[in-house]
């Protein structure tokens, strides 16, 4: 997740962003991140699209028990907890700068009776993408990742990298631009895409995709 400025926002609909926390329940436990936007910028609070994923995930649509399963971008780690509460074995990954905020978080959310497990890990799209297995993941995860395209490139080749053959990547975000929707269609030149949930109230779209078949491309 890209880093920005810390700028003083007036508004009122963003004020919640530079609340020192955020207190959420998901998955019968009561949860509160810390955030720090002053220092940390976009990778330190808690974005609506990452409450939409895991309300998503709270249905039970995509099985996580026993899943190998990584979350890109993590900022907070809100997605990645709820993922291991849920039963998933989670590795949580951002850039350097955001991983002791996201560690601590994981550190005081995660109950000890979890039935998953949560590895925080540095990982930035396109870097030493050797550290993790090829097609090692059964579960991709990423909240409001898609947003900078300078990065497209980049998140697509880790995506490739990362996913199982029958992978479940789920993106949460808004479409805010038309790289936006650009993007997708990148990512349906290797997957298949489709939306599957739409939250009206906060206006974010949960879109999943699998790898294409070799005879498929």
């Amino acid at each position: 997740m890209a880093l920005v400025p810390y700028v003083e926002n007036p508004l009122p609909a963003l004020s919640k962003l530079h609340n020192s926390s955020a207190e959420f329940h998901f998955a019968n436990h009561e949860l509160r991140l810390v955030q720090d936007w002053k220092n940390l910028g976009v990778a330190a609070v808690v974005w609506d699209a990452a409450v939409v994923m895991c309300m998503y995930l709270e249905l039970g649509k995509v099985e996580l028990k026993g899943k190998k399963v990584i979350e890109l971008g993590a900022g907070t780690g809100l997605v990645g907890i709820v993922a291991a509460i849920l039963g998933g074995q989670v590795t949580i990954t951002d850039r350097p700068p955001a991983l002791d905020l996201l560690a601590a978080n994981v550190k005081a959310n995660l109950p000890a009776d979890s039935p998953g497990s949560a590895l925080v890990s540095e990982l930035s799209w396109g870097d030493d993408l050797e550290r993790y297995s090829p097609g090692g993941y059964d579960v991709i995860l990423g909240a409001d990742i898609v947003y900078l395209e300078d990065t497209f490139p980049l998140l697509l080749q880790t995506l490739e990298h990362l996913a199982s053959a029958s992978a479940a990547v789920l993106l949460a975000c808004k479409i805010r631009y038309e790289r936006d929707t650009n993007f997708l269609g990148m990512l349906a030149k290797t997957f298949t895409v489709e939306e599957v949930h739409y939250d009206r109230e906060r206006d974010i779209y949960i879109y999943k995709a699998q790898k294409l078949h070799r005879e498929d491309l």
